[in-house]
């Protein structure tokens, strides 16, 4: 490939991306002052309302407002933000990959981009009544479960959400290390060069860990929106140059090599929506945002807005995968070239500009996601720190230290190099075991023979889940996951079939992988319902309380009544009614 940038001119690169993310959350901390300018160009959040109900002024300098930014982010911090943080360094892969793959094409790469867009559609309509039902001080879904179900499935979701944030982060960090590898001819399939891209992995993890330790939450929305303003501007200006190129010239009968509608690519695309809607529902990134919002309908507004545009940029990628494929189709069927290079492959005629360019854009796309899912870490806990009264001082400094905690494994983990889709996928799947009994718990009255979930049943339910891919794995005789493309064998034992390696064809293609994601949240759902059925005739009313009654916080106790709810939303318009009350607090505002 046409790629000779040095790698000098690549740590300068890295290094002067990540500084200028770090000045700027820096001056979204207030250190340089809160002047108009400042406030101006987005430098600095403030929540919605000047003074609480008080008539105090509303500080900015709590640990509260540094693990939440509360309602202080516009519809359009939150579809910037959202867009960033979604869109990290893999997309240069994972959509080039199912479009470059002829077997795959369209319908795998629209697949794809559907299910990167729909977590925002879904929170557009559950996160109003997820935020009402949890409340104004809630932090995430972390909070949701304690509040509807108690501390046994506040566990469950934290441990749920960790586990997909964190491998979330170690996927980001090999794609980031790997591109600089491509781009500097250092080849990443031999382990003498682990040390440079360990040292890519570092650099990404400390700036961004050093900057969102300063900023917080309010700092990552901020750096999200010149990130997201960045990438837009540079892949426009890619997508031109690109195209433009000559050497990237095609006819409709060479475009029509790589341009197919296969049943493959249906099995993908149903694949890849079920998993990205299950996995994203525990990236807490996306439920802080909720919590962030100015009110309501900024929250939705900035969620639909970003929704649109991940949208449009997966395409764009997987468009692009196309592209490189009907130019050189020979070479990838044979292998000399490989479907998730393909990106690169179409920007390798370019002059080395175009490569520094390509290098800058991919360093903001991992710095986004990367501080997003560092801060979203800590909210999984951020709640319990303001609850029991600890100090702001300590609150904040023990987060940091948590996110350290979390960061030195992930580089680890990225020097092994991992591929990037498989990551996904093994969290995707451990997601799709409970992400209806969670998320069932937006019933909160029984519908005729339809039970409001308990704690016990959602429990059980997310077990029933892990079963079904259990027991998957056993009927398919499923007792190592081996590596299709290097035969190495990754895991043995029952356990093994989490990492799905079904098909040789791709990491998610193939009926056998389709039908596992369908039938496993399937299963978890019905089993939450039944088994909360169960619960309640065999424990009667108790059985609607939290298993564990001490460990539930009084607040909280108080904050949410089954009964009550089931009182106030007897039309079921929860989302209008919340709609409602925002349009009349902002009507009494302007009065």
């Amino acid at each position: 490939m046409g790629y000779d940038i040095s790698t000098g001119a690549a740590y300068a690169v890295l290094y002067t991306v990540l500084s200028l993310f770090t000045v700027l959350a820096i001056l979204s901390a207030g250190y340089c002052g809160k002047g108009p300018m400042l406030k101006k160009l987005g430098c600095i959040l403030l929540p919605k309302a000047a003074v609480d109900e008080d008539g105090e002024e509303v500080a900015t300098d709590t640990a509260d407002f540094f693990l939440a930014a509360r309602n202080s982010a516009s519809a359009k911090t939150i579809a910037l933000s959202f867009f960033a943080s979604s869109m990290g360094a893999w997309v240069v892969y994972a959509p080039t990959e199912l479009g470059a793959n002829p077997e795959l094409s369209w319908i795998a790469v629209i697949g794809y981009a559907v299910a990167s867009a729909s977590p925002a559609v879904l929170v557009f309509f559950i996160g109003p009544p997820l935020r009402k039902i949890t409340g104004e001080k809630a932090f995430s879904t972390t909070d949701f479960g304690l509040v509807r179900y108690g501390r046994l499935i506040q566990l469950c979701i934290a441990v749920m959400s960790v586990f997909y944030m964190f491998i979330y982060m170690v996927a980001e960090l090999t794609a980031i290390s790997n591109i600089f590898g491509l781009v500097c001819n250092v080849n990443t399939f031999d382990t003498t060069t682990i040390n440079y891209t360990t040292s890519i992995a570092v650099s990404v993890a400390v700036f961004t860990w050093f900057y969102t330790s300063i900023a917080g939450l309010p700092g990552s929305l901020v750096t999200d929106k010149f990130q997201a303003w960045l990438m837009f501007i540079l892949i426009f200006i890619l997508l031109l140059v690109a195209c433009t190129n000559p050497a990237n010239q095609l006819t409709k009968e060479e475009f029509a090599v790589a341009s197919n509608w296969t049943g493959d690519g249906a099995m993908a695309a149903v694949t890849l929506i079920i998993a990205v809607l299950c996995a994203e529902m525990f990236n807490q990134a996306t439920w802080q945002r909720v919590w962030a919002a100015k009110d309501v309908p900024a929250m939705r507004k900035g969620f639909a807005w970003g929704s649109f545009s991940v949208f449009l940029l997966m395409m764009f990628f997987g468009i692009m995968g196309m592209i490189a494929f009907a130019l050189d189709p020979e070479n990838y069927l044979i292998y000399n070239k490989f479907y998730y290079l393909a990106f690169f492959d179409l920007l390798a005629p370019l002059s080395q500009f175009w490569h520094i360019v390509v290098l800058i854009v991919c360093t903001a796309l991992a710095a986004s996601t990367v501080d997003s899912v560092q801060t979203a870490i800590a909210s999984c806990v951020s709640s319990d720190f303001i609850r029991y009264g600890i100090p702001d001082k300590w609150a904040t400094f023990i987060t940091r230290v948590l996110l350290i905690v979390i960061n030195v494994p992930a580089v680890i983990m990225s020097s092994k190099r991992f591929d990037v889709l498989g990551l996904f996928l093994v969290a995707d799947l451990v997601c799709a075991t409970a992400v209806l009994p969670v998320f069932l718990g937006l019933i909160t009255k029984d519908i005729g023979a339809i039970p409001a979930p308990t704690e016990l049943g959602a429990f059980l339910g997310i077990w029933s889940g892990i079963v079904a891919v259990l027991v998957n794995g056993k009927v398919l005789g499923f007792t190592e996951a081996v590596n299709p493309i290097t035969g190495e064998v990754i895991a043995t034992g029952p356990w093994s079939y989490f990492w799905l390696t079904n098909s040789t064809q791709c990491a998610l293609c193939g009926s056998t992988t389709m039908v596992t994601f369908i039938v496993t949240p399937l299963v978890a759902g019905f089993f939450t319902l039944f088994f909360s059925k169960i619960d309640i005739r065999l424990r009667g009313e108790r059985a609607r309380k939290p298993i564990f009654l001490m460990a539930q916080p009084e607040e909280e106790a108080k904050n949410y009544n089954l009964v009550a709810k089931d009182e106030q939303e007897e039309d079921g318009s929860v989302i209008g009614d919340i709609a409602m009350e925002e349009t009349n607090k902002s009507k009494d505002e302007v009065a």
